[in-house]
């Protein structure tokens, strides 16, 4: 499946949401995961990982983030962090979301390939199915991980800001409540100050 990743291929896989679909942060696979998804390209996608370490090189980690993942059931938050060099707009560009895996077979996919795109398997506004099988047909994607998802809701998207008038020096603002209520990571924001 290298060869087939790094020539921009897509694959359909399990997470501990919804089947993802995924490719390597290249021109090519992007190209072709935007076509699929008719997906805006001002609409960034976010990464998949093993752990934070694998985008040490393309996003600045405050300690912070990390205590914060650490706070939360993994996979259920996207940290969404500034870029140490500006990436392609369709990654964020400035702004890159993070999301490290929980599901086991997602976990190996990006210990394999590295980080890899980690939007749901569907085309942009239609609900995606729960079977990555019946995910990869519906959107025309030949490769996939079997599995099935639970559903629910997605992870929370939570963007970390640097901050000089913060104690931690770094803000933090919710983008998208997910499977952790807003409610929630504000609490657990202000019990750590």
């Amino acid at each position: 499946m290298d060869d087939y990743l790094k020539a921009g291929g897509l694959v359909v896989y399990p997470t501990s949401t919804l089947p993802g679909l995924g490719c390597l942060p290249n021109e090519e696979g992007l190209d072709r995961l935007f076509s699929i998804k008719k997906r805006s390209s001002d609409m960034p996608v976010s990464l998949g990982v093993e752990n934070m370490s694998q985008v040490s090189d393309l996003v600045v980690i405050p300690e912070c983030a990390i205590q914060l993942l650490e706070g939360f059931p993994k996979g259920s938050l996207t940290l969404v962090l500034p870029a140490i060099n500006t990436l392609d707009s369709r990654l964020g560009g400035d702004w890159v979301a993070i999301r490290v895996f929980a599901h086991p077979e997602a976990i190996s996919l990006a210990t394999i390939h590295g980080p890899i795109t980690a939007t749901s398997a569907n085309p942009s506004g239609v609900i995606p199915e729960c079977d990555t099988a019946l995910a990869a047909k519906e959107i025309g994607v030949s490769c996939f991980i079997p599995g099935i998802c639970p559903g629910g809701k997605g992870s929370t998207f939570v963007q970390l800001e640097k901050d000089s008038r913060s104690e931690r020096g770094w803000s933090l603002s919710i983008m998208r409540e997910g499977v952790i209520p807003h409610a929630g990571v504000s609490e657990w924001w202000t019990s750590q100050a």
